[in-house]
């Protein structure tokens, strides 16, 4: 029996569809050092004034900067795979516009059609490997930037809110911007290829 929610491809041919090449970052960069530099004062300007000994002060204020740091990195991860996602979606549109099959898909005068998001949706019921990376929200800040901005652009607050509430409105504005229901692509009728590219 056949899932509504997937769109209907005439014949039966599994659809090749360009690799998804995935940047991937280096944990444990020459610029780590940089990025502890960047959040050392915003750190400071979080923790709360105390009579505790120096050191102590110290270790709270390189914890501190140690947990920004890496929230900097992993919202680089999530920008660095959004952005070869929607390269992807940008490469497989070229390649659904030159089969014959398949061009009417996107188009939105052919009922029903398939949005961008249906890309995404394609990922994951192909269990593509995110490295731990939320697809819907890698999508959503490479949406919200178009080149990540430097750590010393973030303050405290907008760094540790950015990672969730305004990557998932944006992704959600996006995917939704098609009124109907989400039409999805069935999984077993496409292929491609996931290539990790080192930095």
């Amino acid at each position: 029996m056949r899932d509504d929610r997937y769109i209907r491809i005439p014949g039966s041919k599994t659809h090749e569809l360009p690799p998804l090449l995935v940047h991937s970052i280096e944990h444990g960069a020459p610029e780590d050092v940089a990025d502890l530099d960047s959040v050392m004062g915003e750190a400071e300007e979080m923790l709360a004034a105390t009579d505790a000994d120096n050191a102590v002060v110290e270790q709270r204020k390189f914890d501190l900067a140690v947990q920004l740091a890496n929230q900097y990195r992993a919202l680089r991860s999530h920008w660095q795979m959004g952005d070869s996602v929607l390269e992807w979606i940008r490469q497989c549109e070229i390649t659904f516009e030159c089969e014959e099959v398949l061009k009417n898909l996107l188009h939105p005068d052919v009922w029903p059609h398939a949005s961008r998001a249906s890309f995404v949706s394609l990922l994951r019921d192909k269990d593509v490997p995110t490295q731990g990376v939320t697809l819907e929200r890698a999508v959503g800040l490479r949406l919200t930037f178009r080149q990540p901005p430097p750590i010393d652009c973030f303050s405290s607050q907008f760094l540790f809110y950015l990672n969730s509430p305004v990557a998932d409105t944006a992704y959600q504005t996006w995917s939704h911007l098609v009124p109907d229901a989400l039409v999805l692509f069935p999984p077993e009728r496409f292929h491609f290829e996931v290539l990790s590219l080192d930095n």
